[in-house]
């Protein structure tokens, strides 16, 4: 059992948005890992990075992961910085894994500068350059199908995306 796709990007590329989609697409089920760390904290992951922390947030994300990639057969949305973790790198391993490219300036209007996301809160340009620099060149290695969302419909987005799934089965 696995994953028909696993969707990874920065904030603001629309991981969820796309996810969703793309699992009716297929016909398929999303799971989102955010969703299923904030089910078993039993509160918002806004709420974990304050009440216990990021490494808490993280420890609670490694297994949320761990589980949705060997349990679930449709659509798998990560969390932004899932891919942190060197476990789920390995983990990544031979599943179909789309990366949702989108620039800073994107991003930020996505976001929104008012963000209640825990790790732009203080400065969110700053935080978001810097979330991105760090991050890119693991989405970069880790996505085996990579997808343009800057200034596109999601359904453009979806389209591109299944027609990739349907050339690599």
């Amino acid at each position: 059992m696995r994953p028909k796709a696993v969707i990874i990007g920065p904030p603001g590329s629309g991981k969820t948005t796309i996810g969703d989609a793309l699992a009716r697409r297929l016909g398929v089920a999303l799971r989102d890992t955010d969703a299923d760390v904030e089910s078993a904290a039993g509160k918002p992951v806004g709420e974990i990075f304050i009440d216990e922390g990021e490494e808490r947030f993280r420890e609670l994300e490694r297994a949320a992961v761990a589980a949705a990639l060997a349990e679930h057969e449709g659509v798998v949305a990560l969390g932004g910085g899932a891919v942190l973790a060197e476990e789920t790198q390995e983990l990544l391993a031979g599943h179909t894994v789309v990366y949702l490219r989108v620039g800073l300036s994107e991003a930020i209007k996505r976001v929104g500068l008012a963000s209640a996301r825990p790790l732009l809160v203080l400065n969110p340009r700053s935080q978001m350059r810097k979330l991105l620099e760090e991050r890119l060149p693991i989405y970069e290695r880790l996505g085996t199908v990579g997808v343009e969302t800057d200034g596109r419909e999601p359904s453009d987005v979806v389209e591109e995306i299944a027609e990739a799934l349907e050339g690599a089965a």
